[in-house]
């Protein structure tokens, strides 16, 4: 299905350093629970997500990841996730998490 450059303009995808991160204890499946700060543009916006095959919560603290941050929030559990964190499917369709090789600012968009 083709879309147009008009449709990928309207998902807002940023960039956004892992302040806190911590195993959600409330969820049914295993996560985390991630607090990222998008700078000036979003602030900190909390999430969370199936990460523990690859990702141990202090392994996450200071890693940039991509999100999609103009989704409206969505009951996981107990808690609002804020953010949706992107992510490739690796051979065991679990998620790999998008990062950029470089330093970027907090709140930078994806173009």
């Amino acid at each position: 299905m083709s879309i147009q450059y008009s449709d990928f303009e309207k998902v807002d995808i940023r960039v956004g350093t892992v302040v806190e991160a911590s195993l959600n204890e409330k969820s049914i499946k295993p996560s985390l629970v991630l607090i990222i700060d998008f700078g000036n543009v979003l602030g900190l916006k909390k999430t969370s997500a199936q990460l523990t095959k690859h990702y141990k919560p202090e392994d996450l603290i200071g890693k940039q990841v991509a999100a999609v941050t103009n989704f409206p929030a969505k009951q996981i559990g107990k808690m609002i996730s804020e953010v949706l964190v992107l992510g490739f499917p690796d051979e065991d369709n679990q998620p790999v998490l998008v990062m950029p090789t470089k330093k970027i600012e907090n709140g930078g968009k994806l173009f």
